[in-house]
């Protein structure tokens, strides 16, 4: 299906692999030119050049830290205008709600709330002036179900959508959408890590820790970065300018709510 958006401009922010990475790889297999950021800048550049070779498009890297001034300011010095934004930044580390202080709650906010702020002040204006435009805020499912464990990006993640909510009202009028894509486990680094912490903690191995958190899944599985990076495609397609600050689930029906 031919999505309407080659040609286009996008900023996928975090995407030198995992989800982020999945975004890009969809957003280039459409035509889209990139602007691709991480902090490590040999990753970053082997899978821009990836993307070059396998789907023809122009793919600029930047590397930088994309949850400070410093690295936002150089990331969009180097963006110009672009007619897509994919926010995207890790999450906090885990702990209980008796470990974190003023400091990690401002560490947090900054990275997974400002951060994804800002470039939305700084993108949305010319999205608005050109009449189309397109921003997707990779959250999480935590925004649905809070996991205990991870207060800080509950937190974080919960004013972002809050942010999103209204603001997504205010400029659709102008052919710019804001929407959120919330993942559940996926099969990342990231869940190979939280599987490897589990092995450790229970003396298990990672294939049983894996097993295990499949079986709390109703489709089975950990969902995978292409599927991932398709529904992000298709939110920034011409077929999604009427969907509007909306919270898109893809956990493979882990959140158990009817809503």
């Amino acid at each position: 299906m031919d999505l309407g958006i080659k040609g286009k401009s996008a900023l996928v922010c975090a995407s030198s692999k995992g989800l982020g990475l999945g975004c890009a790889r969809a957003l280039a297999g459409a035509g889209v030119d990139l602007v691709m950021n991480a902090r490590g800048a040999e990753a970053l550049e082997t899978a821009a050049q990836a993307i070059r070779d396998e789907f023809g498009v122009k793919v600029t890297t930047v590397a930088c830290d994309v949850t400070t001034e410093d690295g936002q300011a150089k990331l969009l010095k180097a963006a110009g205008e672009v007619d897509i934004l994919v926010n995207n930044a890790g999450g906090p580390p885990p702990g209980m709600w008796t470990d974190w202080n003023r400091d990690d709650f401002i560490k947090a906010l900054d990275a997974n709330m400002l951060a994804p702020i800002a470039l939305i002040k700084a993108l949305v204006p010319g999205m608005m002036e050109r009449g189309w435009g397109r921003v997707v805020n990779i959250t999480s499912q935590s925004v649905k179900a809070p996991i205990p464990v991870l207060g800080l990006s509950n937190s974080a993640r919960a004013g972002l959508t809050g942010y999103v909510a209204g603001t997504s009202r205010q400029v659709a009028g102008k052919g710019v959408t804001i929407n959120n894509l919330l993942p559940g486990i996926h099969a990342t680094d990231r869940a190979d890590s939280l599987d490897q912490g589990v092995a450790e903690k229970e003396g298990i191995s990672v294939d049983e820790a894996k097993t295990r958190r499949c079986a709390t899944i109703p489709a089975g599985r950990y969902g995978t970065k292409e599927e991932f990076g398709a529904t992000c495609a298709f939110l920034c397609s011409q077929f999604a300018g009427f969907i509007v600050g909306q919270n898109v689930l893809l956990d493979g029906g882990g959140v158990n709510a009817t809503l």
